[in-house]
């Protein structure tokens, strides 16, 4: 893990739009964002190290069209990289649903979507983001904590801290978010909802 001081001067020029401090946060950060990608590739597959490799490269090239990126500390960047992960994740999820349906839009070898998903996963990865945007409308802070613990992977002390509120609310907005997204997930997909054990 680099050392926080080095990392937090990297991320003050990289929000003041420095140009090569996108590049010097994730050379830092780069081991926690391929763990973090590997913990988005849900049912891995044998290959989920180039894998994971190419959605943090996927996420690089997303996060560098931008000319500056505010994150102050590791966790508001952790935050940034994983809702950019899912923004890659669910395009490619529409593409390779597109490319099975045969969808008239621009064909896309399904070699560079299958080094990332599955259909079953990109339907899942689909009706997972259209249940969290349904959440976002109903309890916006819900949905946010979903992002933060779901995605970003952040405990429940740095989602608290993100969000600005007591980690008891977090954890109850937690537990709650993820029973409502299972139904609602096991709804879109049309199978009985998977009831296990909140954590």
């Amino acid at each position: 893990m680099p050392s926080e001081e080095n990392l937090t001067i990297w991320l003050n020029r990289m929000s003041e739009g420095e140009t090569g401090a996108l590049d010097q946060v994730l050379r830092l950060m780069y081991d926690e964002m391929r763990i973090m990608a590997r913990q988005r590739l849900i049912n891995e597959r044998p290959n989920h190290t180039l894998a994971a490799t190419a959605l943090v490269n996927e996420m690089y090239l997303k996060l560098s069209a931008h000319r500056r990126i505010n994150a102050a500390d590791r966790v508001q960047f952790m935050s940034v990289a994983a809702v950019t992960m899912r923004r890659v994740l669910v395009d490619y999820a529409r593409t390779r649903t597109r490319a099975k349906r045969g969808g008239g839009e621009q064909p896309v070898p399904l070699e560079d979507v299958e080094a990332f998903l599955s259909l079953e996963e990109s339907e899942e990865i689909l009706a997972l983001d259209a249940a969290i945007k349904r959440l976002a409308e109903m309890d916006p802070r819900a949905a946010k904590v979903v992002e933060q613990r779901f995605y970003s992977g952040l405990s429940v002390e740095e989602t608290a801290q993100l969000l600005d509120v007591s980690t008891k609310t977090v954890q109850r907005e937690w537990v709650a978010a993820r029973a409502w997204l299972r139904k609602e997930v096991a709804r879109e997909l049309g199978v009985a909802p998977d009831l296990g054990p909140d954590s």
